[in-house]
């Protein structure tokens, strides 16, 4: 699949596919879209202490480079699973230009393994944030690799349109591929979040389908957040038929109107009343 790298509006660079005739990203402005969208609507509104988040189009990786920046902004310890069908190499994301050669990431190390809570003596540590960004493309697929001491990350290449749901957990249809059990051991586990981040409806129109909506309610912790770019009545709809309470917000500053952020909460049922 060819891919064109073009520059957006706040200068960061996306890739076109004439194929689709799609962008990976808002032409308006990558990262300020991946930013507003993913981490602002999403990971900062997420109540979980330690976040487990699922990414549905690993791509180009900035979403996931973005959850790391949080991670050691806010001593947040968080596990990223990343799902990607046609990974990228590295070669074809380093000319993105996403990281400058010169800059630096503040990484925070705990003096001790036991101690979950940032303190005053933990040591702060610059690190490149280009050999950073190459690790996370690089890394191991399908393996826990911890990048950082607050961000851990997991890779897997999978076709999502090929998960069901059976008595509340995933399978994989016609699989008995160990890899295959490996990825549904992890996916299994509950979510907090899912970046839900696949091309366009109109692009891509199976990954925009009720039976994938409903397996990531299964996926999701209870208040769990899904955020995505796609404000559409169609999206928004299935998103309720899921069991989600979904609302709208404004979409990222010169980009979409509005985005989608989609919470998985118990319904209280209010007691009927007795009849006198």
């Amino acid at each position: 699949m060819e891919r064109i790298i073009e520059r957006t509006d706040d200068g960061s660079a996306t890739l076109f596919v004439p194929e689709l005739n799609e962008h990976y990203h808002s032409t308006k402005g990558a990262r300020t879209e991946s930013q507003h969208i993913f981490i602002d609507m999403g990971l900062k509104a997420s109540p979980a202490a330690t976040p487990r988040v699922l990414e549905i189009g690993f791509g180009t990786g900035l979403n996931a480079w973005l959850t790391l920046e949080e991670a050691e902004r806010s001593r947040r310890n968080i596990h990223y699973t990343g799902l990607e069908l046609y990974p990228l190499d590295w070669q074809t994301v380093k000319q993105l230009g996403y990281i400058s050669s010169d800059e630096q990431l503040t990484i925070h190390r705990k003096q001790t393994a036991t101690d979950e809570q940032f303190t005053p003596n933990d040591e702060e540590e610059q690190q490149p944030a280009i050999e950073l960004f190459k690790q996370l493309h690089t890394s191991p697929w399908e393996k826990d690799v911890q990048l950082t001491p607050h961000f851990t990350l997991r890779k897997i290449e999978t076709d999502v349109n090929k998960w069901r749901v059976e008595n509340g957990e995933l399978r994989v249809n016609n699989s008995n591929d160990s890899v295959a059990d490996s990825q549904l051991s992890t996916l299994n586990s509950p979510f907090n979040l899912v970046y839900f981040d696949a091309f366009a409806p109109e692009k891509q129109p199976e990954m925009w389908s009720q039976e994938l909506f409903n397996r990531l309610y299964v996926l999701l912790d209870k208040d769990g957040i899904l955020t995505t770019y796609c404000a559409k009545g169609v999206v928004r709809r299935m998103l309720q038929t899921a069991g989600f309470t979904v609302e709208r917000l404004p979409g990222p500053p010169g980009g979409k109107r509005e985005i989608l952020r989609a919470r998985k909460q118990e319904k209280i049922e209010t007691p009927k009343q007795k009849k006198s």
